[in-house]
């Protein structure tokens, strides 16, 4: 610990991101060694394409994270600011739009979200927390109705504003951790984010690994077969030990690390979830294999997790320990 902490800030992210990518090399490999094996049942063949798809995301992740850290906050901030639009546009493809909505989806793409990540990287975080579900919740509905067009009008605005919470608000969250403020902590932002995506994938992992080993009865059938409440447990467990594991790269002590991990590992499991409901009711399997139908690439099913733990996990940080 001595040695790490004589190092350089950028040394220490990039030992970070070293260790990082070795991690994900030696996964890919196992589950490229588990790929060439027989599958002895349906379950394990369903159990190792959800590995597959997890290990995926992970790596989607890990990526974004170094180029955020590469570009700096502001590049940061851009980045995500793109993923967000790209989400939008693909959770925007499936769901149901009349021409009235128009004017309303031109606010939400190009002021509301571009606005979202202008607070977020010019650090005005009150304002930033309230933006989308309270300015933007109104407006959305104002200008949908100075269309003129009653038909599902409650249905199509309240999409619209999910969407926004998903994607712009939700994903808002990742740049601005990289600029959160702690005393002794400057230039560290990257291990927060860090520690937020890899708590939250290892939740994740877990409880796919868990609802295949325990076998315990699907807690909402109708919405995911994976789903259990023991699982769930065993993901967020997971999450919280990995958490207090790398308590020493953040600002926490132990017991702090421990907590913080438990809860945005089970805001983030429990986003795949909503997510997995959406998905049934747009009559999808996946958001990516409808990619020549409606413009969808699969970057919602990277993201969920994600989308999810990063406002609980900032929130929690901030009001926890008092930050600007």
């Amino acid at each position: 610990m001595g040695w790490l902490r004589s190092l350089s800030v950028e040394q220490q992210v990039g030992l970070l991101f070293v260790v990082l990518f070795g991690v994900l090399a030696l996964c890919s490999v196992g589950g490229v060694l588990w790929a060439l094996r027989e599958p002895r049942s349906d379950h394990e063949r369903a159990a190792r394409e959800r590995f597959g798809r997890d290990l995926r995301a992970v790596w989607f992740g890990a990526v974004l994270f170094w180029l955020g850290w590469l570009s700096g906050a502001v590049g940061a901030t851009l980045l995500f600011g793109v993923l967000a639009f790209l989400a939008l546009r693909e959770f925007v493809t499936l769901m149901h739009t009349r021409r009235s909505d128009h004017r309303a989806l031109l606010a939400a793409f190009f002021v509301i979200l571009p606005l979202q990540f202008v607070l977020a990287g010019g650090r005005w975080f009150n304002l930033f927390s309230v933006f989308i579900p309270v300015y933007a919740f109104i407006a959305l509905p104002v200008i949908s109705a100075l269309a003129g067009d009653p038909e599902r009008f409650l249905e199509r605005n309240a999409k619209l504003q999910w969407g926004l919470m998903v994607c712009a608000f939700g994903l808002s969250h990742v740049p601005a951790l990289l600029l959160l403020e702690f005393r002794g902590y400057g230039g560290r932002g990257a291990f927060l984010l860090f520690f937020l995506v890899v708590v939250a994938a290892l939740a994740q992992i877990a409880q796919e690994l868990a609802s295949h080993w325990l076998r315990r009865r699907p807690a909402v059938r109708a919405i995911s077969r994976s789903f259990s409440w023991r699982a769930w447990v065993a993901g967020v467990l997971a999450g919280a030990v990995a958490g207090a594991a790398l308590y020493w790269i953040t600002p926490f002590k132990p017991w702090q690390a421990f907590a913080m991990a438990a809860l945005a590992g089970g805001a983030g499991q429990m986003g795949e979830l909503v997510m997995k409901a959406l998905k049934k009711d747009a009559g999808v399997q996946y958001w990516g294999p409808q990619a020549s139908v409606t413009g969808a690439v699969g970057l919602l099913d990277r993201i969920a997790p994600l989308a999810f733990s990063a406002p609980v996990f900032f929130h929690s940080l901030r009001w926890y320990f008092s930050l600007p």
